[in-house]
């Protein structure tokens, strides 16, 4: 199998799980053998371990921006990692504001953390873990990969971003929680992949019905921040992807809709290889199947 692929661990748009539900977003980049966790929604731990990943290998985080779906798990993610072994750095990328959760994390486990040390010989759990703030443009750069951002659209959230991960034989583009831009065009042109957040607008009634306790407040942000599958599919069209997998699905757990439906709603605007996301599929690079 090729060292490069990405493995879509929660697929679920939105903090919220419910019997039979897909996870919230979560994401493991492999290029060459290096492992990137993107994103770390609630279920990101047990969906690197049952990728096969090491927990205590776990070295470079990104976090799109702060909503709950995107960074709920990082704390604990972090701190299983620490007890499964974890004893080199971890460098985790993130909008402004997301270190003072994690203060708060620390915070909230002081006394746990502090009988590992004492208890177990565990190295400082703190010392291990180096923040860096997330802004448009390259974010990072080594001689193997070159990591950038751009801002999306995706109010109230201002530092919302997009990222791409592009090697010497893979581009792979995130486009973060956002409603179509033009500039997403550009950033993923020629991309192997663009994993794209898709709305589903025929099932978007019902699922309001089901959460219960929002209002038309709801409806309105879905429609002002997100994407619809349809329109997820020009973008990957205009921007000559040659993957389009689709993720972050709003709805991903009602049983009246299904992959036909996604499928369908894709098809007048995208004709390429198409993903539709599932906890755990794993698509590889370089290859139109996954």
């Amino acid at each position: 199998m090729s060292d490069n692929y990405v493995a879509l661990l929660g697929t679920k748009g939105g903090p919220a799980i419910r019997p039979s539900s897909s996870m919230p977003t979560s994401n493991l980049c492999v290029f060459d053998g290096h492992q990137i966790v993107v994103d770390c929604g609630l279920g990101v731990t047990k969906g690197l371990a049952d990728q096969g990943m090491q927990l205590k290998d776990l070295s470079l985080i990104f976090i799109s921006h702060l909503h709950s779906d995107h960074y709920l798990e990082l704390g604990p993610l972090i701190h299983t990692a620490w007890t499964a072994g974890l004893r080199t750095p971890v460098v985790v990328y993130g909008p402004a504001g997301l270190d003072a959760y994690w203060q708060g994390f620390l915070h909230s486990m002081k006394a746990d953390i502090d009988i590992r040390i004492e208890d177990e010989g565990r190295p400082d759990l703190a010392s291990l873990i180096q923040f860096h703030v997330i802004d448009a443009g390259i974010v990072l750069q080594t001689d193997a990969l070159t990591i950038s951002a751009i801002r999306t659209q995706h109010p109230p959230l201002v530092d919302c971003f997009a990222l791409s991960f592009k090697t010497a034989s893979s581009h792979v583009v995130f486009s973060g929680d956002t409603a179509p831009i033009k500039e997403l065009e550009d950033f993923a042109r020629g991309a192997d992949l663009l994993i794209h957040e898709a709305m589903l607008e025929s099932a978007l009634p019902a699922l309001m019905k089901r959460v219960g306790n929002g209002s038309d407040k709801l409806m309105a942000h879905w429609l002002r921040s997100h994407t619809f599958a349809h329109d997820a599919g020009k973008t990957a069209t205009n921007a000559g992807v040659k993957h389009l997998a689709l993720s972050h699905l709003i709805p991903s757990d009602d049983p009246t809709f299904g992959i036909k439906d996604w499928q369908n709603a894709v098809a007048d605007h995208w004709n390429g290889p198409l993903s539709i996301g599932y906890d755990g599929i794993k698509i590889v690079l370089g290859s139109d199947k996954s």
